[in-house]
């Protein structure tokens, strides 16, 4: 068992939402803005680019890949006891929902310091920020999956590690097909 391998369906979430980016999809729901436009200090709470949209298919990504996953032998034995006991539906849509929210306060760390959508800063505050872009998912994964996973500080510390290298990797790859607009 190594605790990695929980996190395998949050691949689900690039996987659902890039071609829907590449092609704009349903761009009814692209234009819903999750903050519904508001502000602080006359600054968006958390951009444009955090829409309905993309809270649908970074969360149903992960859910379908962890059920798809579950079917595997090879995958289920890889996992604690705990989350192979747990509805495999129920184990993605908390990695979905983390994946989604736990964007969220970077992005309004960003807009409230001036940082466009899309954008980084070179500064030391834009620099941590991108840093901490590339793991703020698996906090909120981690947290959300607490009730069904008694994970240990060295098994959050692996998948931190792992996430932010198979996060930095999926970056890329969005960037070279056209879903992203810059590299981190």
């Amino acid at each position: 068992m190594s605790a990695k391998w929980v996190l395998l369906p949050v691949l689900g979430a690039p996987l659902a939402h890039a071609p829907v980016l590449k092609w704009d999809l349903l761009p009814g729901l692209a234009a819903l803005p999750v903050d519904g436009g508001r502000t602080l200090r006359g600054r968006r709470l958390f951009g444009a680019n955090k829409t309905v949209r993309g809270a649908i298919f970074m969360t149903a990504g992960p859910a379908v890949a962890s059920v798809a996953l579950r079917r595997s032998a090879w995958y289920r034995r890889r996992l604690p006891a705990e989350i192979e006991a747990t509805s495999p539906l129920l184990v993605g849509a908390l990695l979905g929902l983390g994946v989604f929210t736990g964007e969220l306060p970077n992005s309004f760390a960003k807009r409230q310091l001036d940082i466009p959508p899309g954008s980084q800063r070179t500064d030391p505050a834009g620099i941590a920020i991108t840093l901490v872009d590339q793991a703020d998912f698996t906090f909120m994964s981690l947290a959300l999956l607490r009730p069904v996973w008694k994970w240990s500080g060295r098994d959050a510390a692996e998948i931190v590690a792992v996430a932010t290298g198979v996060h930095l990797v999926t970056n890329v790859i969005g960037y070279a097909i056209g879903a992203r607009k810059s590299l981190l």
